[in-house]
């Protein structure tokens, strides 16, 4: 059975939670994938523009940001098709998430992550290439 076989793109609101449960900032910079799967709780901070390719997954609790007013550093993250971020993960601005790959939960990604890896770790590692 496809679990997406009735998937719909939902409605997203301004720093309104959806029916899934997940939340976008600054929506004019988001843009998502067809068939994608975003875990409840997760915060998206698109100021600096959040692109989301199709079939990506995202577990529960996440936090992905274009800005971080800590250190002031900006930029667009892009999570490529397919790719898998597991729960709990914090993505950094700036960061790509590459093609097929996959990052464990708890992860801090504050690196880019090629195409067809497995990366976890608090900073994010490459352990399987």
């Amino acid at each position: 059975m496809d679990r997406f076989a009735k998937w719909e793109y939902p409605q997203i609101e301004e720093g309104q939670l959806n029916k899934y449960n997940w939340i976008v900032q600054n929506i004019s910079g988001f843009k998502l994938g067809y068939k994608t799967d975003i875990g409840a709780f997760t915060y998206i901070n698109a100021k600096n523009e959040v692109q989301i390719e199709d079939y990506v997954q995202i577990g529960s609790h996440c936090s992905i940001y274009s800005v971080s007013t800590i250190d002031n550093k900006k930029g667009r993250v892009l999570l490529k098709k397919n790719c898998k971020i597991g729960s709990h993960c914090v993505i950094m601005p700036g960061v790509t998430v590459g093609e097929n790959s996959v990052v464990g939960a708890f992860s801090f990604i504050n690196k880019d992550i090629p195409d067809d890896v497995c990366a976890y770790g608090v900073p994010v590692k490459v352990v399987i290439k």
